[in-house]
C-alpha cells in the first residue's frame, strides 16, 4: 500500500568538496608517478566524491561532519567513518585500470557479509546503450595497503565508470591508475540534480550486500541517474533529533527515512514527527518517503518477530496519520511486508539482505521515488 499526499520541490543549499566541470580533465601533474612505471595514480578526491554530503568533515572519507563529534552519540560518530555510498564517477580512454585504497580497520569481513562488501572496491561502466553494468570489483586481502587489477584488454574508447568505496570499512586514502597516455576526466552531476538522501539502519548501509555497488541505495542510483547520500548506521538509525538536526541542513530532492529495523513501536511513536517536523520546518516542500521495517524473513512462523513488525508499522502509520492530518504535506509513505518478497529467500539471516533482497527493495521503491523526483 502507498499513501500519497501533495508533493513538491524547492531548493535549499548544498555542500561539495569539488567545483567541478562535465569534461574537466584532472591535471595529471596532481597524479603520483610510480617508480619504473607508466603508471599514473589519481587519488579520487581529486576526481570528485559522489555521495558525500558534507565537505568540512574531521577525516576525507567522513559521511558527517566534523561538528557532529560529541553532538551525536558514540556509535553513530564511529559508523560515520565508514564510505557507505560514496563513489567517484570519471570518464577515461584507459585499456587498463588499477586500484589502491587503504583501510581504517582489520576487519576486512564479517561472518554473514563478505569482505568484498565490507572492505572492497566496485566498479561499473556505462554502456552504449546508456545503462550501467559491472565490470570487476577490487578484493580486499590485507589491512591496510590493497592493490588490485580492476580491468585490462578494455577495447579502446572513452567510457565513463563509477568506483564504489567500501560499505563497512572505512579508507584513509583510493586511487585509481591508468597509464600516462591516458586521461581521467571528472564527470560531475549537474548542478539542478540533486541527491536522494537515505537515514536508516545496516539494512541502508548495505548490510549484507555481497559487494558496494549491490545495496539497494547503489542500485537506485544508477537506475535514476542520481547520487544517493547513505546515511545509514548499523543498528543505530534511531530518528534521533541530534541527527534529524543534520539531515535539515542537506538540500536534496527527496528524504528517505527508513529507521524502523533499529527501533521499537514507543520510539517510533515519540520520534517520528518530531524528525518529520525538523526536516519540514526546513525544507517546506521536498518530498520525504517514510519507509515500515522489512518483514523477518522467519517471522511467519516467529510470532515474537512479527509482532515486532506489526507493533512498529502500526506505531509509525499513526504517525504519518497525525502529520497528514494536520497539514503536513508530500509525505509518502510505504509499506515494508513485500519489501523483500514473500518467499524467505532474500536475507543471510531474516534481517539482512542477500544481494537478492536488495533488488527487490530496488524494485519498491524505485516506481514510489520516480513519481517524488522532479522531472519523472
Amino acid at each position: 500500500m502507498l499513501r500519497f499526499s501533495v508533493v513538491v520541490v524547492v531548493a535549499a543549499s548544498s555542500l561539495t568538496h569539488i567545483v567541478a566541470f562535465a569534461g574537466e580533465r584532472v591535471d595529471p601533474a596532481q597524479a603520483e608517478v610510480e617508480d619504473s612505471s607508466d603508471i599514473l595514480w589519481y587519488d579520487v578526491q581529486s576526481i570528485g566524491i559522489e555521495g558525500q554530503a558534507w565537505s568540512d568533515t574531521k577525516a576525507k572519507f567522513d559521511r558527517l561532519p566534523a561538528k557532529a563529534e560529541g553532538v551525536v552519540r558514540s556509535p553513530v560518530w564511529g559508523l560515520s567513518h565508514h564510505s557507505a555510498g560514496m563513489a567517484a564517477r570519471f570518464k577515461t580512454d584507459a585499456t587498463t585500470i588499477q586500484a589502491r585504497w587503504s583501510l581504517t580497520s582489520s576487519s576486512l569481513a564479517m561472518p554473514h557479509m563478505p569482505a568484498t562488501g565490507v572492505s572492497g572496491l566496485d566498479l561499473y561502466v556505462k554502456t552504449e546503450a546508456g545503462n550501467w553494468r559491472w565490470l570487476a570489483n577490487g578484493r580486499p586481502t590485507k589491512f591496510p595497503e590493497n592493490r588490485v587489477m580492476l580491468a585490462q584488454g578494455i577495447p579502446a574508447g572513452d567510457r565513463e565508470y563509477m568506483l564504489y568505496l567500501p560499505l563497512y570499512n572505512g579508507v584513509t586514502s583510493v586511487e585509481v591508475g591508468v597509464a600516462k597516455s591516458n586521461y581521467i576526466e571528472r564527470q560531475p552531476r549537474p548542478e539542478a540534480v540533486k541527491p536522494i538522501v537515505f537515514y536508516g539502519t545496516s539494512i541502508t548501509q548495505g548490510g549484507c550486500a555481497s559487494r558496494p555497488g549491490m545495496v539497494h541505495t547503489a542500485i537506485l542510483g544508477r537506475r535514476l541517474d542520481r547520487a544517493v547520500i547513505n546515511l545509514g548506521f548499523s543498528g543505530n538509525g534511531k530518528m534521533e533529533q541530534e541527527v534529524a538536526d543534520l539531515l535539515a541542513e542537506l538540500d536534496v530532492d527527496v528524504f528517505v527515512i527508513d529507521c524502523l529495523p533499529n527501533m521499537n513501536a514507543a520510539e517510533v511513536a515519540a520520534r517520528t514527527e518530531p524528525l518529520v517536523r525538523t526536516l519540514r520546518k526546513a525544507h517546506p516542500t521536498t518530498p520525504m518517503l517514510l519507509v515500515e521495517d522489512r518483514s523477518y524473513s522467519d517471522s511467519f512462523l516467529v510470532s515474537s518477530k512479527r509482532q515486532r513488525n506489526e507493533s512498529s508499522r502500526k506505531a509509525f502509520l499513526a504517525a504519518y496519520d497525525r502529520l497528514t492530518a494536520d497539514g503536513i504535506t508530500g509525505l509518502t509513505y510505504l509499506e515494508g511486508k513485500h519489501l523483500l518478497g514473500d518467499d524467505g529467500d532474500a536475507t543471510v539471516d531474516s534481517s539482512h539482505p542477500t544481494d537478492l533482497g536488495f533488488v527487490r527493495m530496488a524494485d519498491a521503491f524505485e516506481p514510489v521515488l520516480r513519481k517524488m523526483l522532479p522531472g519523472e
